[in-house]
């Protein structure tokens, strides 16, 4: 099969995160080719700061080495500038006059950044903070130089200044607004943090515009409207950055701030996309790692066919990298008479916290000298958690260290999102090689390298597990006893060699066990079908035939179930069942827990002589479906037989030989004193159907939504099974599974109509795709 041409215009941290995401979704669907106007490969941007305060140095902040394009074969042209691209000739040409054609083309131009309109950034010693060559043109022009100025007191600024600082030079920052960081800070906190600059050596200078830079040919000073000015041999520009749009503009791509794309980073000319810090979504253009990694993810799978959620958007968070300063922000930090915020400041230890609420529930946080609870405070704002007033001010208490985010999150949980690497992967690298700092624990696994953001989490989790709360050995986070790969590996290897059987898979994989283990039978072909549920094989759970199924057992017989849609059954068809069972000597009949008559024991050369006699579709149920839909039948209740029927065999007939993370069990009632017994309830109620997920080990139960009519319950509740059969684990309970996620993000999927009929349509289509596969199957 020729692969389709994909070319990639920009060879910076976004766009090359894509092409790792879709080397790992599908390594032979495109023929890949990137140009980058830099001469070096893909490097971490953000690091630049680091190497300028010396902490770091330009190749350990090197991403990808040239040996990764050629192991991948990606076509990479460094020092290579797209200059013009042809959407109807579907071809880029570049600065040196080369031509290639694409199928499909990714912009990710990144942004440049911002020179002051003034007199004289001309000069010689006026240098931008974007690039290697700017970080290496700082770098000479301070060994011959004592005075330097930063143009801007925002992060990046803060950054370059201190990097100054520890070479040696005296810094003035220079801020237009009257406090540093006013995107993210409040007054107190931005007068915290300045304070903290200015005993390290800082000098900062607030409310000052520059009207011009003087000097030669070469840089002598700055001169500000206020007719003040200060004296310089270096001037770095850290005043922001402008995406890079021109030559989207040019080739007729739609454009306002950035490139103006969709939640699938499609712009408005088909076959074309953009990402990273040079699109624009929804009106806002993203400049930090973790939303053009999330971009990057989504539209991989996009390009390569693969299900997945549209973009909706990221929470900023931001994190100062500056030695002795410990700062977190996130979210909105203004108040207004919507907002109003929660502070406790600590003058003798330094500490300040401030938290914002919209009602009750957390949509901002500062934090200073203490960012301990940083990563715990942000999940609570990306899931819009409610907190009642009781819970607000334990938000500012200290946490020990054994009930720290750290400490609480799964083994399998992703500590650093940049770089994929988990608390498993962190603590069997810090108890097996006795880690003791943060960069020690980078170094091995890559955790807080990119955007830095996790630097708190990992430091907690390392003083978590040299604390006494922790037993000193490691997690295994292995998929099974047969295997060495973590479930996550597994899953990607499938993927990434194509694999479509449970066998293949323990070949290529190496199983130490060759037929594998119990657990591992039934995951990997739940995996299978969740990745491709038209190649996903049976192993034998299944025998079908025009519309039977029939589960195989130990000793080489089969057991058959009639189809019986919401538990109705008529007077004939228990005739028929009683009489074949009579006629072929079947030695039991058995109503199961699930309410379904199931006949035993049927040799295989009697199966299809049964089956043809019954004249009944067969219930193809296993342990990892959607057992019986239970209607209650209260006689003391007003309940709507009728309706309770109708929505239990609509449900039904949309999810039969659906498989589920786990076992799955729905109750369908009119009275709100039914009995808690399955995993998802609905009861009509006077106020419409309500949804409720019950935990039946404690039997707490969470509501999900009322809805007014059957067909809203019916959309609702069948959207909200399969978000769960796409983000859920492997015999993971569906009570467990709304824990983690949070019921506020998942109503945010299930009331977003555009997302529900997504799921609703991908259901419809697996549920096609599944069964058309199962009837390919021969007889036993």
């Amino acid at each position: 099969m020729n692969k389709m041409k994909l070319v990639l215009i920009g060879n910076g941290m976004a766009g090359i995160k894509c092409m790792e995401y879709l080397i790992q979704e599908n390594p032979d669907l495109y023929d890949i080719t990137v140009f980058g106007s830099e001469p070096y490969t893909n490097y971490s941007r953000i690091q630049l700061s680091s190497v300028l305060q010396g902490k770091t140095s330009f190749e350990e902040i090197t991403l990808h080495s040239w040996e990764w394009y050629e192991k991948h074969d990606i076509l990479l042209y460094p020092n290579e500038t797209v200059i013009l691209i042809d959407p109807e000739q579907k071809e880029v040409i570049t600065n040196k006059k080369r031509s290639v054609h694409f199928d499909k083309l990714i912009i990710a131009t990144g942004s440049s950044p911002f020179m002051l309109p003034i007199p004289g950034t001309d000069k010689d010693g006026v240098v931008a903070f974007r690039t290697i060559e700017d970080c290496k043109r700082i770098l000479k022009i301070a060994k011959n130089s004592n005075k330097a100025a930063v143009v801007g007191g925002g992060i990046l600024g803060l950054e370059a200044a201190q990097g100054l600082l520890n070479l040696g030079m005296k810094v003035d920052v220079i801020h237009l607004a009257d406090r540093i960081m006013n995107q993210q800070l409040d007054n107190k906190a931005a007068e915290l943090v300045q304070n903290a600059l200015v005993k390290q050596g800082l000098n900062i200078l607030l409310q000052k515009e520059t009207a011009e830079i003087y000097g030669d040919k070469r840089v002598e000073g700055i001169r500000f409207k206020d007719n003040t000015e200060i004296k310089t041999d270096l001037i770095v520009m850290a005043v922001g950055v402008k995406p890079n749009v021109a030559l989207a503009k040019k080739a007729g791509i739609k454009t306002n701030r950035g490139i103006v794309i969709n939640d699938f980073m499609e712009t408005n000319i088909e076959d074309i996309y953009a990402l990273g810090e040079c699109a624009e979504h929804n009106g806002t253009v993203y400049g930090l790692v973790k939303p053009l990694y999330e971009q990057a993810q989504i539209l991989a799978k996009h390009l390569c066919q693969c299900k997945t959620l549209p973009y909706q958007g990221s929470t900023l968070s931001t994190r100062l990298k500056a030695s002795g300063i410990e700062l977190f922000s996130a979210g909105q930090t203004t108040e207004n008479e919507d907002v109003k915020a929660i502070t406790a400041h600590d003058e003798i230890n330094q500490t300040y916290k401030k938290m914002f609420f919209r009602k009750d529930k957390l949509i901002g946080t500062v934090l200073f000298g203490d960012i301990s609870t940083g990563h715990k405070l942000l999940d609570q704002i990306k899931k819009k958690k409610f907190i009642p007033d009781p819970e607000k001010q334990t938000l500012m208490m200290p946490v020990k260290i054994n009930e720290s985010y750290a400490a609480q999150l799964a083994k399998d949980e992703q500590i650093c999102t940049c770089n994929h690497v988990t608390k498993a992967q962190i603590i069997e690298q810090v108890v097996t090689h006795n880690l003791q700092t943060i960069e020690q624990v980078k170094k091995c696994t890559k955790a807080s390298s990119s955007c830095g953001g996790c630097k708190s989490t990992v430091d907690e989790l390392i003083r978590y597990i040299h604390s006494d709360y922790f037993d000193n050995t490691i997690e295994s986070n292995h998929f099974c006893s047969c295997t060495t790969l973590t479930e996550e590996q597994v899953v990607e290897a499938i993927i990434a060699n194509s694999l479509t059987s449970v066998v293949q898979i323990r070949q290529v994989l190496g199983w130490s066990q060759a037929k594998g283990c119990s657990y591992c039978q039934e995951a990997l072909a739940y995996y299978l079908e969740m990745i491709d549920v038209e190649t996903a094989p049976s192993e034998d759970l299944f025998y079908i035939k025009k519309g039977w199924s029939a589960i195989k057992q130990k000793n080489g017989t089969y057991s058959i179930s009639p189809q019986l849609y919401g538990g109705m059954v008529e007077a004939r068809q228990l005739k028929r069942i009683s009489e074949i069972a009579l006629k072929y000597a079947l030695p039991s009949l058995e109503i199961n827990e699930h309410q379904r008559i199931v006949l035993h024991q049927i040799p295989v050369e009697k199966l299809d002589d049964i089956c043809e006699e019954l004249q009944m579709k067969l219930y193809p149920y296993t342990d990892r479906m959607l057992s019986n839909v239970q209607i209650s039948h209260d006689l003391l209740c007003d309940c709507q037989k009728k309706s309770l029927t109708q929505l239990a065999i609509e449900v039904e007939k949309q999810t039969e030989y659906l498989r589920m993370p786990t076992s799955l069990s729905i109750r369908v009632c009119c009275c709100q004193k039914d009995r808690y017994t399955t995993d998802i309830h609905i009861i009509l109620s006077k106020d419409g159907w309500e949804l409720k997920i019950n935990d039946r080990k404690t039997m707490n139960h969470t509501i999900v939504n009322v809805s007014k009519t059957t067909k809203e319950v019916r959309k609702m509740l069948l959207a909200l099974l399969q978000y769960y059969r796409q983000s859920a684990k492997f015999n993971e309970p569906i009570s467990t599974w709304i824990n983690r996620m949070g019921i506020i993000h998942v109503r945010e999927i299930l009331f977003n109509k555009e997302l529900q009929n997504l799921l609703l349509a991908t259901l419809v289509e697996e549920q096609r795709k599944r069964t058309e596969a199962m009837i390919k199957q021969t007889q036993p």
